[in-house]
């Protein structure tokens, strides 16, 4: 049998891009702190919006609840949204 000329998408589900806001692409070095007490992690932060960020690390436990610390005098609440291997998304609930 041939091939046909449909296009790839057809047939599978098309991924739907549910932000409240528009993203912003960057690579900033950032922590995560899981909780009161416990020693901040290095992440990379890949992109950012009003409502969330994408994140990597490269470490598997990651709460449900944490702190991402952007600098010293600016941090956030975050609730994790997604994890796919290292990568992950997450909500600020602050």
């Amino acid at each position: 049998m041939g091939r046909t000329n449909r296009p790839s998408h057809m047939g599978s589900r098309m991924l739907v891009n549910r932000r409240k806001s528009e993203r912003r692409l960057c690579r900033r070095i950032a922590k995560i702190q899981c909780g009161t007490g416990s020693l901040p992690r290095d992440c990379t932060i890949t992109d950012v919006s009003a409502g969330g960020v994408k994140v990597v690390a490269e470490y598997l436990e990651i709460p449900p609840q944490f702190t991402l610390i952007f600098a010293p005098d600016h941090s956030r609440q975050c609730r994790l949204a997604w994890r796919i291997g290292c990568e992950f998304g997450a909500e600020f609930i602050d």
